[in-house]
Formats: structure tokens, sequence, C-alpha cells
């Protein structure tokens, strides 16, 4: 069977003449309104979720039946990887991957046009869009999950550090960056664009993160001045920053120092995300980091987010999760905060949720009704004022 894969650099010439969704002149991007977000036109606070499985579902009954009910249960915003990259085509028949990545193709990079490939970012973009729910699309992944860094290194050289300030493996990624942001910053469906999932870079200076971030998100702001920017990190601090005992959330061991990278010119909001089961902290830690964090947020006088927290436990969600959720809705001003992870039953039968998942449900006093539903509805209600 013919592919349809096409070198980056000469789609990047003709990415308006392919067919993407087309926004409404009269609607106006989600952008920055103080510690907020104007969304739809109106300053708010409000609730979003994450889908990172969207744009690699192979049907489009099963993405519109998602972002319909994400719609429904009132969410904004949901976070879906922009990013799906493979070194070889041969074996990856059957996957959903959008670039393939080798030194031996043309500028090192091809993007897949089949149809699994863009096509499915596409359907997920135009489904958004149908139903007025906007993403947050990162292109770049720290694990190796759906082609991470590791692809890039396999492909170009080096390693997950030296990835940063590697002149090949940068190129290549703004190259993807470029074809990306062209073919979408057009449409009503893009609330942010994002660097990577979750950056590190074990046992650098800060500066390096600092710099790759500071000359990524200028480099996007000058494809697209409209949509806004943000890095997608942890929100690591460092020893400097003033928050936390030195322990690893507050050590820097990561590479990252949130209070530094949210002062970038370029980037709109800061992110967080927060699995103290993971980092070794207790459960109630995790109200401390949300405020920690509102605090920095009030300094730089930026928009905050918590883009992803969810509990492990299938029987305790509820009981984990909400007392954060109400740090968040009485005590500070968080801009929005997105779960990990909304799932639900598809047409297909594809099942994508983990451990953290909450699916769908109408039923009253669900882990879906409470934490998704009621929470979205608690944060519409706020006053849209920053209380800290």
């Amino acid at each position: 069977m013919k592919t349809s894969f096409v070198a980056v650099a000469a789609l990047l010439s003709s990415v308006s003449a392919l067919v993407v969704p087309r926004a409404n002149p009269k609607t106006t991007p989600a952008h920055t309104a103080g510690r907020l977000f104007n969304v739809d036109g109106k300053t708010q606070y409000f609730a979003g979720t994450n889908t990172w499985w969207l744009a690699h579902l192979m049907e489009d009954a099963d993405v519109e039946t998602a972002v319909s009910e994400i719609a429904a249960t009132g969410l904004k915003v949901t976070r879906v990887w922009g990013f799906g990259n493979v070194n070889q085509a041969a074996g990856n028949e059957g996957s959903v991957y959008f670039q393939i990545l080798n030194e031996t193709l043309p500028g090192g990079a091809q993007i897949n046009m089949n149809a699994n490939g863009i096509p499915r970012l596409d359907a997920a973009v135009a489904m958004a869009q149908k139903y007025g729910v906007q993403l947050v699309l990162p292109m770049l992944n720290n694990w190796g999950d759906l082609g991470g860094i590791a692809t890039y290194t396999t492909a170009f050289g080096g390693n997950a550090t030296s990835f940063y300030t590697d002149a090949k493996s940068q190129a290549a990624y703004r190259n993807y960056i470029s074809f990306i942001v062209n073919r979408y910053k057009n449409t009503n469906a893009i609330f942010a664009w994002e660097l990577c999932n979750e950056p590190r870079c074990h046992g650098c200076d800060t500066s390096v993160i600092y710099n790759w971030a500071s000359e990524t998100s200028a480099f996007i702001k000058s494809l697209d001045s409209t949509h806004m920017v943000t890095i997608g990190d942890e929100g690591w601090m460092a020893p400097g920053d003033g928050y936390g005992d030195g322990s690893y959330a507050y050590s820097g061991a990561e590479g990252v120092d949130f209070v530094k990278n949210l002062g970038i010119p370029t980037i709109d909001y800061g992110v967080f995300h927060m699995y103290p089961d993971q980092w070794g902290y207790n459960f109630t830690w995790g109200n401390t980091w949300i405020q920690q964090h509102d605090l920095a947020g009030k300094a730089a006088g930026k928009p905050v987010v918590l883009e992803e927290y969810g509990a492990p436990y299938a029987n305790n969600k509820t009981a984990i999760t909400l007392p954060w959720q109400n740090t968040l809705v009485q005590d500070t001003s968080i801009a929005y905060d997105s779960y990990w992870q909304f799932a639900t039953v598809l047409p297909s039968g594809t099942n994508d949720a983990d451990n953290y998942a909450i699916s769908y449900s109408t039923a009253a006093g669900s882990d879906y009704q409470i934490l998704f539903t009621q929470h979205a509805k608690n944060m519409l209600a706020k006053p849209p004022v920053a209380n800290q």
C-alpha cells in the first residue's frame, strides 16, 4: 500500500491549504486576564481534565463520545498529546503516530499523513471545536510513551539531558512545532501550546531548562502570537525559591525551577502536577503544594494551573482528592485544574484508563459526579477575582 509520509519542511510552506477546522472570526482565543483566564469571552475560574489518548483513537465516534461528555460535564479544557513519534514505520502500522524520526530521512523527520497519523489529531481538534472544548497540546514527552525525548536521541544521538542543547534534536523538534502550530493556530480549539509533558533534566543546572523554555516559547510566539504558551512541567521548586524543606520536590534535582521559569516573558502561565504517593509525601501535603504554587503565581502576577493530579486507588478517590479540590476552590486563586484522567465507555471498546482514571457517570454520589461535575460547577461559581 502506498504510504503518505511527507517531509516536514515540504509541508510548512503549504500548511494553509490543508483541511483543518477554521476559527469563527467573532471568537476571541483564550487569554490571560491577570491571574485568571478569559475563555469564551468571559473571565472565569473553571475545571478541565486530561485525555492524553484522544488523538490516538482510530474511530471518530470514540472521539465524539469523549468530547461530548467532557462538554456535558462543564469542563472547559482537556489536555491531549500532540506528539507521537516512532523511529521506523515498519512495525507501527497498527498504531497511531504523527512523525518518524530518523537521520536517514530528509531533514531527519517525516510527518505521517496516513489514516493512522495526523488525521487523528485533526479529528480531535475538529471535535473539540464542534463541542466548544479547548485543547492544551503538549508537543513533546519527557517519558518514553508514544515516542518521547528518547525517539530524538535514538535518531540524532545524545541522551535525556543533552537533548535540550543538541542542535540536531532541537532543529527536528522545532520543525515539528512549526508543523503543529501552523496547522491548528487558526482554529477555536486551541487553549495553549505546551512545550513538553513533564520536562526534566536530572542533575542539570536549572539554567538548562530555563534557557530551552525561553528560546522555544519565543519561537512559538514568532509563529503564533495569539495563543498562550506554557511549559508543561511538574512544578518542581529549587532551594533558592523560599518554599518547602529542601526535600525532593524543593531540591531542584530534576533541573526545574518553577519560580524562575514563571518569569519567562513568553510563558503565559505556570503549571504544576501533584502525585504525593509517587514522590514520597503523604496525601495531606498536597494542600501545601497547591498553596505554595498559588503564592508563586501571586508573586509573578500570572495564572497558575494544577494540570495533573489524582488518586490511584479504586475505593477512596473522593476521600483523597476532595480535600485538594476544596483547597483549590476555597483558599487559592489557582485559575483552573485538570484531574488525571477522564475515562468513559467508548463505542469501539477501546479503553486507555489507568488506576487514576474516573469514568463518566451521571449517578448521584459517584466519584465522577463529585470530583468532575460538581467541582466544575463550584469552580465556575467562584467570583472571577484573584483572592490571593
